[in-house]
C-alpha cells in the first residue's frame, strides 16, 4: 500500500460516506487521481465497497464475529487428555455472522458489520455471504490479519467439551470505524449485537445512537462482562443461567431464582427478556408474560450454533410483531432445527421448516 492511499483509507475508516471530491480537497490532489486510488484500494482488498447511502427497503443491521469454525467429533465416548479417534469439519461461523445467515436463509435482508482477513478463510466467507444473499460491504477486510478461529471440540452427545477461540482480530473495529456506520445503524429496524466486539464499541453504539432496538447476544460469561453496566439499553437480551448470574449479579438456584433475575434486566430497562436454561429449557418475561418452557427430547447431532438460531428466531419474531409466548416456541424450534443438522448452520432454516417442527414436537 502507497502513503497516498494509507491516507486515502484513513479517512474513509472514519467517514465511509465521504465523497471523492472531499477527498481531494483534504489531500490536494484532483478528484481523478482519488478515483484511482480507490480503486486501486479495492482491488487490494482493504475496500469492499463503496459507503454511498441510497434510499432501501428494511433491513436488519448486525455487529459482531465472523469466523471460521472448526469442530471435533469423537466415534466414541469422549476422553479428556487423550487422542480420541473421530473426525474434524471445517465451517463458517461467528456468532454475528450465523445469526446473519439464519435472518438471510429466513428472507430478512441483513446487513453485517464485521472484521475478516485478507486470506482464504475470509475469502470464503464473503463468497458464502454472497451466496445467501448476506451484505458484508460495510465490513472491514485487512491484510495483515487472519481470519478468526474457532475451535470446538464436542462430546459422543453432540455437546461441547471445550473451545478456544482465536479472535484478536476484532480488535481492529474501533470507535471511529463504527461511528462511520451510524446511518446504516439507526435505519435498521433491528441492530443485533454480539460481545466480540470491543468493549468501548459497544458502549458507543448503544448509547450514541437513537432510534434502533438492539438485541444482544452474551457469547459467552466472559465477555458478558462488556455489557454488564449498560444492560438496560437492550430491548432484548438472551443470556444462559451462568450469563444471568453475571449480569444480575445473583446466583441462580431455583425457578424463582431465574424470575429474580428477569426481572432486575426489567428493572434495568430490558424489554424482552429469554434466560436459556440448558436441558431445562427457556424462560421468557417481558413484563407482563412470563412462563418456562420445557425442551423437547431430540437427538442432537451438534450444539454449534443453535443458540445463534435462537436469536435469528428472537429477530423474526419481532418483525412480524409475534408476542412473546410464540416468540419464544418460534425460536426454540429454530434453535432445535439447527441441533439436528452437523453443520452450524442447518441450509434447511426457513420459516415453514420450523413451523413444520413446533407441529412435529407440539411444542404448543
Amino acid at each position: 500500500m502507497t502513503n497516498r492511499e494509507k491516507e486515502i483509507l484513513e479517512l474513509i475508516k472514519k467517514n465511509p460516506m465521504i465523497s471523492q471530491k472531499d477527498l481531494a480537497d483534504i489531500l490536494g490532489i484532483t478528484r481523478s487521481s482519488v478515483a484511482v486510488h480507490i480503486t486501486n484500494l479495492q482491488k487490494k482488498g482493504y475496500i469492499l465497497g463503496k459507503g454511498y447511502i441510497v434510499k432501501e427497503g428494511e433491513y436488519v443491521s448486525i455487529v459482531g464475529g465472523a469466523n471460521v469454525d472448526i469442530q471435533g467429533f469423537p466415534k466414541e465416548k469422549f476422553i479428556l487428555k487423550d487422542s480420541n479417534p473421530g473426525y474434524v469439519k471445517t465451517s463458517l461461523g461467528g456468532v454475528g455472522r450465523n445469526i446473519g445467515e439464519n435472518l438471510a436463509r429466513l428472507g430478512v435482508y441483513t446487513k453485517l458489520i464485521t472484521v475478516i482477513g485478507d486470506d482464504a478463510n475470509g475469502n470464503n466467507i464473503l463468497e458464502n455471504a454472497r451466496s445467501v444473499g448476506l451484505d458484508m460491504e460495510h465490513s472491514m477486510k485487512l491484510k495483515e490479519d487472519s481470519t478468526s478461529t474457532y475451535l470446538a471440540l464436542l462430546n459422543e452427545k453432540g455437546d461441547m467439551e471445550a473451545a478456544v477461540s482465536s479472535m484478536d482480530i476484532f480488535d481492529n473495529m474501533t470507535v471511529d470505524f463504527i461511528e462511520g456506520k451510524k446511518a446504516i445503524i439507526e435505519n435498521s429496524k433491528v441492530c443485533v449485537i454480539d460481545t466480540n466486539i470491543p468493549q468501548d464499541v459497544i458502549k458507543f453504539i448503544i448509547t450514541n445512537f437513537k432510534g434502533v432496538p438492539f438485541f444482544l447476544d452474551t457469547v459467552s460469561t466472559s465477555k458478558a462482562r462488556k455489557v454488564k453496566d449498560v444492560i438496560g439499553y437492550f430491548h432484548t437480551i438472551k443470556p444462559n443461567k451462568y450469563e444471568a448470574e453475571l449480569l444480575s449479579g445473583m446466583e441462580i438456584n431455583s425457578k424463582d431464582d431465574v424470575k429474580k433475575a428477569a426481572e432486575i434486566f426489567l428493572d434495568k430497562g430490558v424489554k424482552r427478556v429469554f434466560i436459556t436454561l440448558g436441558e431445562k429449557g427457556v424462560y421468557y418475561n417481558d413484563g407482563v408474560n412470563e412462563n418456562f418452557i420445557e425442551n423437547p427430547k431430540v437427538n442432537i447431532v451438534s450444539a454449534t450454533g443453535a443458540g445463534d438460531a435462537f436469536d435469528a428466531g428472537l429477530v423474526y419474531c419481532y418483525l412480524n410483531d409475534f408476542n412473546i409466548e410464540k416468540t419464544a416456541y418460534f425460536s426454540m424450534a429454530a434453535s432445535i432445527l439447527t441441533l439436528l443438522h452437523e453443520n452450524t448452520i442447518n441450509p434447511n432454516m426457513s420459516e415453514d421448516n420450523i413451523n413444520k417442527l413446533i407441529k412435529e414436537l407440539k411444542l404448543c
